[in-house]
């Protein structure tokens, strides 16, 4: 398998996967029933299978893994607090405040993600 191509394939999964949360983050906030529609329902998890696979591949490979590289272990680490916050924020906050609050949250530790997967540092 070509490293560079699933590198690739894995920022391109990266990109879709958070500017899709971003505008269903949107239609929450306008309250809009696109949320609903089946293959909105569907189509997040076929693109983050897909950026969860090649982010194995890519481990593997490259023999680095999340035990012994510190900066995958936060990338795992905050991959875990971003599902959650997204998950408050598009579907178990029960009030308004709480899935903005969510929803913000969960994009700044995306955008923290993409600072450590650039820079291969925490902080």
């Amino acid at each position: 398998m070509n490293y560079l191509a699933i590198k690739h394939f894995h920022i391109a999964c990266a990109v879709l996967s958070g500017s899709f949360f971003f505008i269903r983050g949107l239609w929450m906030l306008a309250g809009s029933g696109m949320l609903k529609q089946r293959w909105v329902r569907i189509v997040p998890h076929v693109i983050d299978t897909l950026l969860l696979a090649s982010a194995i591949t890519l481990a593997v490979i490259s023999s680095q893994y999340p035990v012994q590289q510190n900066w995958l272990s936060a990338k795992l680490v905050l991959l875990v607090v971003y599902i959650l916050l997204g998950t408050v924020a598009l579907k178990r906050g029960k009030t308004r405040g709480v899935r903005i609050g969510a929803f913000v949250a969960a994009l700044a530790v995306f955008a923290w993600i993409i600072k450590i997967a650039v820079t291969k540092q925490v902080f």
